[in-house]
Formats: structure tokens, sequence, C-alpha cells
């Protein structure tokens, strides 16, 4: 073997050692409750209730169990006391949705679980199945005080799976994940269209759509057969199937069968709206079309990104439908003015429309609380930025009792910095999960540390 040979293979070990070492993230355990804190003398933004200036924050369980002015709050005795003063403090930031743990290296595709492509239809596949609990990309995140998101796959099948909402601390995978399939992930439009990509799709024996036309008729048909399905198997358990099926089920492809399917099964609580569908469609035609076929079979809906939707926006308002949007740094499409999509929730917050921000991505998620203060600067009430990234995702996916504001009795996820948590000057100095003081240390803080000159 030359010595280059050895210097190249030594070079490939020490890569992957640090491609290894970087997805061992270490892990933080939240069942373990420390006694009561009490953060004293900051300037709480509750969210829910205004600003509370030299407020009091208490936590005790892992909950929050009080609230109020430095006058209306006791601190109980024997309390830990943590003094914020000249310090901001709020609720935990809730990214509505990301890949955050399906993706370590995206140009290494050992590491890479973000869409199962041998199906365009996949309801009964879960994200928590592949969700890394010890990604080093969850320290960084928390860092800049996001502690809970909703991790979706990939949008670019027309039905990839459920999503999965987590926290950002745990000893592990269990830990961290709250609730498995909290959502229903459906995309339409451009995105989910394979063109000639793989599976012979868009040519001779093609298995998946390429057009639009495809994907629209192949969920339709997804829907009705899990229609079908689902008056089978409770007609053979001799109960109500607790749903309206739509006039035109009769197109399933086959008599209905009570056999058990995984891929019916998955859509029940979806057809009979106990769980949303979060539907993601960009440009403006798009969504009149998907929400035709969601109207049909009365699916309770989140539209997200409609990035490009600006002409149909009081049509979007007309839903009365929650939307999820981003990535807000999105370039204007040929006709658009320069300012489009950074208007966007400004826009639709106008019309009465619900809004929340999310980063659609594992590499932007520390970026939330900016994309929000980027929001504001293109006319998005500053409250209601704020909103978008702590308490309006926590309704849309109906958590909103236990996230999204500094309130007693919700889950104790606080954040403490120096300054307003929009802005990039902002430096997070304490997070709290589940009452849990969390180590401020990441790969790059560790690096830091070991690095630089002493």
């Amino acid at each position: 073997m030359t010595n280059l040979n050895r210097v190249v293979l030594s070079a490939i070990a020490l890569t992957f050692a640090a491609a290894t070492a970087h997805a061992q993230a270490i892990m933080v355990d939240t069942t373990t409750k420390p006694g009561v804190i009490a953060i004293v003398g900051g300037k709480l933004l509750t969210v829910s209730h205004g600003t509370i200036e030299n407020g009091v924050l208490i936590m005790e369980s892992g909950k929050i169990t009080a609230v109020g002015t430095a006058a209306a709050v006791k601190v109980p005795k024997g309390a830990t006391v943590v003094d914020a003063k000249g310090m901001t403090v709020y609720p935990g930031l809730f990214d509505a949705e990301t890949n955050l743990g399906l993706t370590e290296v995206a140009s290494d595709q050992v590491n890479n679980d973000l869409v199962e492509p041998s199906d365009e239809i996949f309801p009964q596949m879960h994200v928590y199945d592949a969700f890394h609990a010890e990604t080093e990309h969850i320290p960084i995140d928390r860092f800049n005080g996001i502690t809970t998101a909703i991790v979706a796959p990939r949008g670019t099948d027309t039905m990839p799976g459920q999503d999965t909402f987590i926290q950002l601390a745990g000893r592990d995978h269990d830990q961290m994940i709250l609730t498995k399939d909290i959502a229903l992930a459906m995309n339409f439009g451009d995105a989910p269209k394979r063109g000639g990509q793989g599976g012979g799709a868009g040519g001779p024996g093609a298995r998946y759509p390429s057009t639009r036309m495809g994907e629209i008729s192949q969920l339709h048909q997804a829907l009705i057969d899990a229609t079908e399905y689902m008056k089978a198997r409770a007609a053979a358990a001799g109960k109500p199937a607790d749903t309206e099926a739509p006039a035109e089920s009769g197109r399933s492809r086959g008599a209905p069968s009570a056999k058990f399917d995984l891929k019916n099964e998955a859509l029940i609580p979806y057809l009979k709206g106990e769980k949303p569908v979060v539907i993601g469609v960009e440009e403006g035609h798009d969504v009149e079309a998907i929400m035709a076929l969601a109207l049909e079979f009365h699916l309770k809906v989140i539209l997200s990104h409609v990035t490009h939707s600006q002409t149909v926006l009081d049509k979007i308002a007309s839903y009365h439908v929650p939307v999820i949007v981003g990535p807000i740094y999105e370039l204007p499409e040929a006709g658009e003015r320069y300012d489009a999509v950074y208007s966007l929730p400004a826009e639709l917050a106008k019309r009465g429309v619900k809004v929340a921000l999310a980063s659609y991505s594992n590499e932007f998620i520390r970026n939330l609380p900016y994309a929000a203060g980027y929001a504001v600067a293109y006319g998005l009430p500053y409250d209601e930025a704020l909103k978008s990234i702590t308490l309006n995702p926590a309704e849309m996916f109906g958590i909103a009792d236990k996230y999204g504001s500094l309130d007693t009795g919700k889950v104790a996820n606080v954040v403490i910095a120096n300054g307003d948590p929009l802005d990039v000057r902002t430096d997070v100095k304490q997070v709290y999960i589940d009452g849990i003081a969390i180590p401020m240390v990441t790969r790059q803080t560790r690096l830091r540390d070991e690095y630089m000159p002493k």
C-alpha cells in the first residue's frame, strides 16, 4: 500500500468517525423533575394574555404552576430562584413542520429516511419508526429556543405517511415522541409529481402519477376505498360507519371487504375528522382543486406552504382552515411582486386566517424565530408573529391545552433570552423542557471550547 493510499484511507476513517460522532448527541433525561423553580424579574411574553413586566413564573413537576406580576405571585419557600432581571421569558418555540430526525448528513443517503419511494399512497407509514432521537441537530435547535416540533415526511409523495409530534429533549426516542400519529401528510401539485424519476413514472407501464390529473385521481380513489372499507368493517362489527360516504363512492374498485387492511385502516381517523390532514400545496389553482377533494370527504384540513397562492387568498380565507406558511425566504415566481412570499403571512392574517410558520427543513429549524421576524418586517403584527411559532401551531394540532403559551397548568417549556425572541441579535441563555434546565451545549460549542485559544 502506498503512502498516498494510507493517507486517503486515514482521511476516510476520520471522516466516518466524525460523521458517527455527529449522529450521537447527548440525551437529556426529563423524567426526574427538580423541585420548585421560580424565574423572577424578567419580562414575560405570555402569548395568550399579553406581556408582564417584572414577572414571576413558577415551575414544578414539569408544569407551570403560577404566572404573574411580582406583586401577585409569591415565590414558594425553598424554591430555586432564577434571576431573569433584564431578560425576556417566553414559551418554547414550536416548529409546525420539519424533517428533524429523519436526516443527518444530507449528502449521505444512508442517513436519509425522508420519504418512502416505493408507493405514492402510504398512509400506514409512521414517521416515528424512522425518527433518530440522537441527531446532533436537536441540541442546535434547542440552543435557539425550539422545544417542540411536528416531524413530517418529505412532500414528494401524494400521501407519504403520518406526522409525529416531538419534544426536543428526552432520555431516548420514546420519551421524545409525544404523539405518534398526530396528522396525515398529503401533497398535491408540482412537488409530488414523479415526472421521469424512478419506477417508470411518466412512461409506458408507469406506476406513479406524473400529472396533477393522476395525483388527484389517485388520492380520490384511496379515500373512496378507505370509506368503503370503513363501512364494511362497521357492518361486520354491527356498528354504524360514523361517516358520510361521498356521492361518488360507487367508483370503488371492488366490493367492500371486512378483511383487515393496514392502508385503509390508517385513514379511518382522518375520514372521521378525528385528526387533521396537512395538505402541502403551493399554487393557487392547486389549492382550489385539492380543497374540493377535501371538502367532498369532510376532511379536517390544515393547508401548508401556499407559497404562490396570492391570487386566491380570499378563497383560502373562505375555507376557514388554518395555514402553515413557508419557507418565507422563497423567491417570487415570474409575475409576482418581490415581496409576494415575504408578505404572505401578513396577507393571510389580515383575512382572519390562523397562521403558523414552519422551517420544513432539518437545516433551518434553528432560524424559525427569524422567519417570524421577517414576517413582521413585511406587515404581520408582532403578536401574531409570536403566536405563529408558539400558540397557533399548538391550536392547529389540538394540543394548546398543554403547549404554546405561558399559562398555569401547561407543560413547562420555557425560554430565557437577553432580548426579543424574533431579533437575530438575541442570545438564548437557558431553555427548560418539561421543567428541566437543558444543557446549553451543542457540537459547535464543544468544538469552540476545545479549539479556541486559551
